[in-house]
């Protein structure tokens, strides 16, 4: 936990704040080695970001006095849309998008993504924001991404993703193309990724019919957890 991360519901004051749940008080007492009058990173979820001097210690809070006035770094200019992966490693990736600051997932079905991954129940709402808030208490960022459910490819891939690349550069990351993806770009992006195996021929035509490109990133066929990062990193 590199930043202190509040919700309104801990401020009991615009300059003061309570911690109350045990994940963090655990970790703040245990990790940080809590002591009253030191100073730690805090900030408010879709808020500003700044300090907070730990004012008083109680076997069951913390409270803490706040000065807020930093905003939270710069997001991500991109949308990545993602075939939805295995379960198990759908707490990484939503971890890793929001420690990187990506603001923006779409969570697609595809013909190698197995029914049985949409059941999962890592995809409720509070199981995906859980990990989201992970994500940020360590990259040191306040706003919470945005995932959105997309689970018929087609319906999806015609009539709404359309929409959602406007104005930016579309590209599909494929390892059968002849085009290296690019690097260091400075202008809007949507990026989709396939699920583990990629996407189909099929799904790649339609994504190509609507304004994708197909890039790649050489020889080596990456995981989708390992794909993820190294793209952003490469791209941005």
């Amino acid at each position: 936990m590199n930043l202190i991360l509040l919700t309104s519901d801990d401020l009991i004051a615009p300059d003061r704040a309570l911690i109350r749940d045990s994940r963090r008080l655990a970790h703040i007492r245990e990790v940080h080695a809590a002591n009253e009058g030191e100073t730690y990173k805090v900030g408010l979820l879709n808020g500003n970001m700044g300090s907070g001097t730990l004012v008083r210690i109680a076997d069951n809070e913390l409270e803490f006095e706040l000065s807020l006035h930093t905003p939270p770094p710069k997001t991500l200019p991109l949308k990545l849309i993602l075939g939805l992966p295995r379960p198990k490693m759908l707490r990484r990736i939503f971890q890793t998008i929001a420690t990187l600051g990506v603001k923006e997932l779409h969570l697609i079905n595809s013909y190698r993504v197995e029914k049985s991954y949409w059941q999962t129940p890592f995809l409720e709402e509070e199981a995906i924001r859980e990990q989201l808030v992970l994500g940020l208490e360590q990259g040191c960022d306040t706003r919470v991404p945005q995932v959105h459910l997309h689970k018929r490819f087609k319906p999806f891939v015609e009539d709404e993703l359309p929409g959602i690349i406007a104005n930016t550069t579309a590209l599909v990351a494929h390892p059968y193309t002849e085009t290296e993806c690019p690097r260091s770009i400075n202008y809007s992006l949507s990026l989709a990724v396939g699920p583990e195996g990629g996407f189909i021929a099929y799904e790649i035509d339609l994504l190509k019919k609507i304004g994708f490109d197909a890039v790649h990133l050489g020889e080596r066929i990456m995981r989708v957890e390992t794909a993820i990062p190294y793209l952003l990193g490469r791209l941005f």
